[in-house]
């Protein structure tokens, strides 16, 4: 090499060197796109919507939500994996993409852990264990005792196999140590027109959609599933306060990355989230959805993300279930 092109290459080396962080303090310098894996119009797109709406104000460029559904919320998941590590693309990460496939799926394009770098957790979202008012029990307590002396006679529904409404339900026989057999809908509304029916007994389901019926008298509410009771229902006790102290079951969202963004581009998406969930609007806007405002930590939520995993990943392979 000659010495004049030795020094041309070692300038431009050095600019790239000096103009490295100066770029990475300039993100955002473009839109960014939030990547939803479930159906428009549904809570997960609608949560997403609200957090982008009070993201752009503090980045200053447009946050774009964009619904990818499909495959159990693995085509959105994969998407973002394979896109470029800049921070421009981020995926509203589920129980369901970061939690339960990886054990309930046979195999996944995409590694959860490995090909994401956690931002924050977002929210999480507690269920309702409703049963059918014809059920002569008015406690979980009552449910639990009545299951065992009339075993394989309580039918379990759920929206769908896999689901969290499903393994919540898992989770509850295993922990009760009942005979409860599942039955899986394809979707809330026909379970829960069959369990006010009488067809089924007991369900978990998303508050947003049981309350209204509870409300009405069509179905009766023994516990909320997360670790504390929701504001929404506060005479209604958690599955803990009610017999089960180590039960607790949600569903959950929150922001990931494709794997190798800059930690400063991590972090700076990570301060926008967590200055929007602590806001007093978008707080009241969640808890309208049912929906617990967290923020978190990367870190706090890479832990979180393995304590959930770990736990689903038991509840599946007790219970045996598999999805090709």
């Amino acid at each position: 090499m000659r010495a004049g092109n030795l020094w041309t290459w070692l300038g431009l080396a050095a600019l790239c060197v000096l103009a490295s962080p100066a770029q990475a303090n300039d993100f955002p310098s473009r839109p960014l796109k939030i990547v939803v894996p479930a159906a428009a119009g549904g809570p997960t797109h609608i949560t997403a919507q609200l957090l982008a709406d009070k993201m752009q104000a503090s980045l200053g460029q447009p946050v774009i939500v964009e619904p990818k559904p499909g495959a159990g919320n693995n085509l959105g998941a994969d998407y973002v994996a394979k896109s470029a590590p800049d921070g421009y693309t981020l995926l509203f990460a589920t129980t369901g993409t970061h939690a339960i496939n990886q054990t309930l799926f046979k195999k996944l394009p995409f590694d959860p852990i490995k090909d994401f770098e956690p931002v924050s957790l977002v929210v999480q979202y507690p269920l309702l264990l409703v049963v059918s008012p014809d059920l002569p029990v008015q406690s979980v307590k009552e449910l639990i005792d009545y299951a065992r002396k009339n075993p394989g006679k309580l039918n379990r529904a759920s929206g769908g196999l896999g689901t969290s409404m499903h393994l919540s339900g898992e989770l509850f026989v295993r922990q009760a140590n009942i005979d409860a057999p599942h039955v899986p809908y394809k979707g809330s509304a026909p379970a829960l027109n069959d369990l006010m029916g009488g067809h089924v007994q007991l369900m978990f389901d998303s508050m947003i959609t049981a309350m209204p019926l509870v409300e009405g008298g069509k179905l009766r509410a023994l516990a909320v599933t997360g670790k504390t009771r929701s504001p929404l229902l506060p005479d209604v006790p958690t599955v803990a306060e009610a017999g089960l102290p180590d039960y607790e079951a949600t569903g959950w969202t929150g922001i990931v990355v494709p794997a190798g963004t800059p930690r400063d581009v991590v972090m700076k998406l990570n301060a926008a989230i967590v200055q929007a969930v602590k806001s007093p609007d978008l707080q009241e806007a969640l808890k309208k959805q049912a929906a617990e405002p967290v923020g978190s930590s990367p870190e706090e939520f890479a832990a979180f993300i393995r304590k959930e995993t770990d736990k689903w990943a038991t509840t599946i392979r007790a219970a045996g279930i598999t999805v090709e």
